[in-house]
């Protein structure tokens, strides 16, 4: 593959493999040298994992993983040790909570909460990864930690199993949600399915399964399943940058001048430093510091 070709590539990944699997079999199917992902899923979750290409991965952390919208079930009446299906089960209740009073106490959860997270996470104590303590049998406990819940809706209930939606910021652990709202309802329980539809840009309708992924040849992966690194960023300043001895200067590391009026977003007060992202055909060539009509680079992606 072209080492300068850029861009993102909106990723539906199955359950049953680690993200990173997924973009390694990525990776290796197209030759691709470097490759990256925002907003890890866990193996036995499906859903939405945005993958960046080559120079894009630098734009990684500018990836708006503030919101994030997942669908998920809870099977009532058990806890497992990692609150969701692959644990074993520690609690259980013979209480099957009723669909208004589920509807009557999700809302406690809306807005910024304190949530421990599941014992089966990445979360580091004492520099070893969470799960794999919990894989060793020791016993060990998580801190809590602040997390947002912009919305929550109940969508439906089937004998021993309710579905919910919600929209939800970074850091967030659906399992964990599962098990409050279950303790909420003075019982039981562990989500059996989760699914991400959304996040920041990226989102199901515009995805694009990794078994078909796999199946496509080079150039049509190139000219169909790439986008464009700065169409999936959003609520950026953006600048499109024509003329090639800008572009020179920028691939040097130089600054450069720039028209504020010609701005993606509204103009800025001359005193005012700002990250401003530079583009050329839709791909970002640079993001840094404007002052004035002065633009001072941090990072060039030519």
């Amino acid at each position: 593959m072209n080492e300068k070709l850029q861009g993102w590539i909106n990723l539906y990944k199955p359950i049953g493999i680690s993200s990173f699997s997924a973009i390694y079999k990525i990776k290796k199917k197209f030759n691709i040298k470097k490759i990256g992902h925002a907003g890890t899923l866990d193996p036995n979750a499906e859903g939405i994992l945005p993958i960046a290409i080559n120079k894009t991965t630098k734009l990684i952390p500018f990836i708006n993983t503030s919101s994030k919208k997942y669908f998920f079930k809870i099977k009532w009446g058990e806890q497992t040790s990692t609150d969701d299906a692959e644990g074993e089960i520690i609690n259980v209740s013979k209480i099957i909570p009723s669909e208004d009073s589920i509807k009557n106490i999700i809302n406690n959860f809306l807005g910024y909460i304190n949530q421990i997270p599941p014992k089966a996470s990445a979360i580091k104590v004492n520099g070893k990864r969470a799960y794999t303590i919990l894989r060793d049998k020791k016993n060990f406990n998580l801190r809590e930690k602040k997390v947002f819940l912009k919305t929550i809706q109940f969508i439906e209930s089937t004998n021993n199993t309710s579905n919910f939606f919600i929209e939800c910021g970074k850091g967030f652990y659906v399992r964990s949600l599962a098990r409050d709202i279950a303790y909420k309802l003075h019982t039981f329980g562990h989500t059996i399915e989760i699914k991400r539809t959304k996040v920041g840009n990226f989102d199901q309708k515009t995805s694009i399964l990794l078994d078909d992924l796999l199946k496509i040849g080079q150039s049509e992966l190139e000219f169909n399943f790439i986008h464009s690194s700065l169409s999936m960023l959003d609520d950026i300043l953006a600048y499109e940058v024509e003329e090639e001895r800008d572009l020179y200067d920028l691939s040097l590391g130089k600054k450069i001048f720039i028209n504020k009026k010609k701005l993606i977003k509204s103009s800025l007060n001359s005193d005012k430093k700002a990250l401003v992202f530079l583009s050329n055909k839709g791909n970002v060539v640079s993001f840094g510091k404007l002052t004035g009509d002065l633009f001072q680079p941090n990072k060039v992606l030519t």
